[in-house]
């Protein structure tokens, strides 16, 4: 079996975690997040890590409420006894790099890619994220149309804004790109599960991923699928080692469901549908499901 790829400083590495719950994309919907929790509350023991795959904001009706509830969650858990602060792990996921590209767009290299560039997110659902840091799409339509000074004035309030929302600057200043278990056996690492987003190509290795963690579902799919196992072999291997991938988003909404070795939590919560999680051994068996 291949050995696991080394991730990069960007994918957390967690270190001697008991088990692992993983929660889909959120997308906005505080209070499915919100039954989530509650039902987690006592199902969180010591020893386990929670990783939120991603997509924490957008598209749903209350992006601010899901981000306080996700901070007061997390405060919660790592007031327990035995608990760290880096044993709750927030992903970055497409909505998060909509946002972050966003308060850069007057770099864009005119009117017109500005533009062009916030008609894109409003297309993918950055509205409700926008508007829960008091600014419109079409407020930022109008501003993107004139200069950079402009431009940067506008997210210049934004910014300002985020900073004014207690915990939301450092939770969004400190997403990861990925997760990954790292158990072990008596052999050293065992194969563990990787956390990401929506999606990743195999043809790079994780510390080369790029924006492929939010993007390239298709890729993720090939991934679970295996890679062809060397000449005379026969069969399938894991991608980089991997006993199990994760991811929290997926546009056909149709988890969670397991393909090869991939696991896909996404219900469409944001959407009309409910909200996953999923509680793992660092070694890939999925041990519980939960909606909210």
């Amino acid at each position: 079996m291949a050995e696991p790829q080394p991730p990069s400083s960007r994918v957390v590495r967690l270190t001697h975690a008991r088990r692992v719950w993983a929660v889909a994309a959120v997308r906005g919907e505080s209070h499915r997040l919100s039954r989530l929790h509650a039902a987690l509350e006592p199902r969180v023991w010591r020893g386990d890590r929670l990783v939120y795959c991603g997509n924490l904001i957008g598209i749903g009706p209350d992006v601010a409420g899901t981000v306080r509830e996700a901070l007061l969650f997390r405060r919660a858990v790592i007031a327990r006894p035995g608990f760290e602060a880096e044993d709750v792990v927030f992903l970055r996921g497409a909505q998060e790099e909509m946002l972050n590209r966003l308060l850069r767009i007057q770099y864009a290299p005119g009117p017109a890619a500005a533009v062009e560039a916030l008609r894109w997110m409003e297309a993918h659902g950055i509205g409700p994220t926008l508007a829960a840091y008091g600014a419109t799409v079409a407020e930022g339509l109008r501003v993107a149309a004139q200069g950079p000074v402009e431009r940067a004035r506008w997210t210049g309030a934004i910014i300002a804004a985020i900073r004014a929302s207690p915990g939301h600057d450092a939770l969004l200043s400190s997403l990861r790109r990925a997760a990954c278990t790292v158990p072990v056996d008596l052999a050293g690492e065992a194969p563990g599960v990787l956390f990401v987003a929506a999606g990743l190509n195999p043809d790079r290795p994780v510390e080369a991923q790029g924006d492929a963690f939010w993007w390239d579902e298709a890729g993720f799919d090939r991934a679970a699928a295996g890679i062809p196992a060397p000449d005379g072999e026969g069969g399938a291997l894991p991608w980089g080692g991997f006993a199990r991938l994760v991811r929290g988003a997926c546009s056909r909404h149709d988890g969670p469901v397991a393909s090869g070795w991939g696991l896909t939590l996404d219900a469409g919560c944001g959407l009309g549908g409910p909200l996953v999680a999923a509680c793992l051994a660092p070694t890939g068996e999925v041990l519980e499901v939960l909606e909210g």
